[in-house]
């Protein structure tokens, strides 16, 4: 991995375990960014954001089932309605909030980019496409609860 792309890194290992820490009480590990090799998620409940602006590219974060249910657990409390409605509104809000934080930080790096909603996918092996023709990142984090995994990828 080129200096560049692990200087990308930094925000969103950032703003994950602030975003978590901070929204769900959890404080996650994170691993040793890799390059992907397949469109196959790392989870089970994952959400998508679109990023334009001086780079065009995405972030995703997948998610296990057992992670999901405990970052919905500890944001809501008892107040849990739907387990799979409540979880892809969870993972949705917590991708955003990634997002927003890692592109402040690519901000001060000098890369200005908007995002879009994100798109949540639930379910067993699914896959998420990235629009871009780069390499896609993952940086993998555990927690006691499970793991999940943070993806990007720029034009």
């Amino acid at each position: 991995m080129s200096t560049p792309d692990a200087e990308i890194a930094k925000p969103f290992v950032q703003a994950t375990k602030h975003v978590l820490s901070t929204m769900a009480m959890l404080d996650p590990a994170p691993g040793k960014p890799y390059v992907k090799k397949n469109n196959t998620a790392a989870g089970d409940v994952s959400a998508v954001v679109g990023l334009t602006g001086d780079k065009h590219g995405s972030i995703s974060i997948s998610f296990s089932k057992k992670c999901a249910v405990a970052i919905v657990k500890n944001m809501l409390g008892d107040d849990v309605q739907d387990i799979i409605q409540d979880a892809k509104d969870a993972v949705g809000e917590i991708t955003n909030m990634i997002s927003g934080q890692a592109r402040a930080g690519l901000s001060q790096m000098g890369l200005t980019m908007q995002a879009s909603t994100p798109t949540v996918i639930f379910g067993d092996n699914h896959t998420i496409t990235h629009v871009t023709t780069g390499p896609v990142i993952a940086i993998p984090f555990s927690t006691p609860y499970g793991e999940f995994t943070v993806e990007f990828c720029f034009e």
